[in-house]
């Protein structure tokens, strides 16, 4: 019979913006060595793997390396694949059982809102191996606990949205530098969003991730503090670009975005 898989555009409302995620509508249970072996034959940053149970769904993402805890991106994806293909009604919020716990989708106009966990940063030292491969020099470096997989995120905070924009990273010595991914973001200085950012996970296998929700889930209460908001707009400036709709809530992020599907087909194998 084969699986149903989707591609979908997430965090964009046109195609071949955003950040693309494959969604794989199972119908049975699949090997962890399947899945990644579909990961890496997709080698899109994210391939989620989504399988019916008693309310709701259970997903799981990877990238063409390894098994990730959380991902924004292919979770809004997951949800607008079961829209679209009949798996739920359209006014049904998509439940998810996950390695970070419940998440949901919800439709919110033309986007869809994912219910996240907020993810704090507590202010460290910069590796200097880091410092080395980005070339920059911080006003704010944070890291987050530990999410599984010894996944630490550092966020650094610099001075100016040109200064996001123009980092160019050594991703050889990154790839070596720590066993994190890096968020580099800066109050905005274009019209239409608060903040600015760029995401880098050399380490799992994406040097440059065009679009990611996992990462507002920690620079919505960070800047959410240092601006005094709740509600907010980010933008993650990478060649693809997308825009994230952030608010905070008790304990939560909610991020919501549009996304469009560019291929829908059968794997085979």
């Amino acid at each position: 019979m084969g699986v149903t898989m989707f591609q979908v555009d997430a965090f964009t409302a046109a195609p071949f913006k955003g950040n693309p995620a494959a969604v794989c509508l199972l119908d049975e249970p699949r090997p962890d060595e399947w899945m990644q072996q579909v990961a890496t034959e997709m080698n899109l940053s994210e391939t989620a793997f989504v399988l019916p149970r008693a309310e709701g769904f259970d997903l799981r993402w990877f990238t063409p390396t390894v098994e990730v805890p959380l991902c924004g991106h292919a979770t809004l994806a997951s949800a607008h694949a079961l829209w679209e293909a009949g798996k739920i009604a359209q006014e049904t919020p998509a439940r998810f059982h996950t390695r970070s716990g419940l998440l949901a989708a919800r439709r919110a106009g033309s986007r869809i809102e994912l219910d996240f966990p907020a993810i704090p940063v507590e202010q460290v030292p910069l590796p200097d191996a880091v410092r080395e491969a980005l070339g920059v020099s911080p006003r704010f470096t944070g890291q987050t606990p530990d999410r599984g997989c010894e996944h630490r995120d550092f966020l650094l905070e610099l001075d100016s949205e040109e200064a996001v924009r123009g980092v160019r990273p050594n991703f050889e010595l990154l790839r070596k530098a720590v066993p994190a991914s890096i968020i580099v973001t800066a109050r905005a200085a274009s019209e239409g969003c608060d903040f600015v950012s760029r995401f880098f996970a050399a380490y799992w296998g994406i040097d440059e991730d065009p679009v990611t929700g996992v990462a507002h889930c920690s620079l919505t209460p960070y800047w959410g503090a240092r601006l005094g908001k709740s509600e907010m707009v980010g933008y993650q400036a990478s060649k693809r670009g997308g825009w994230v709709h952030a608010r905070l809530g008790e304990g939560r992020v909610f991020l919501s975005g549009e996304a469009v599907t560019v291929l829908r087909g059968v794997l085979l194998c």
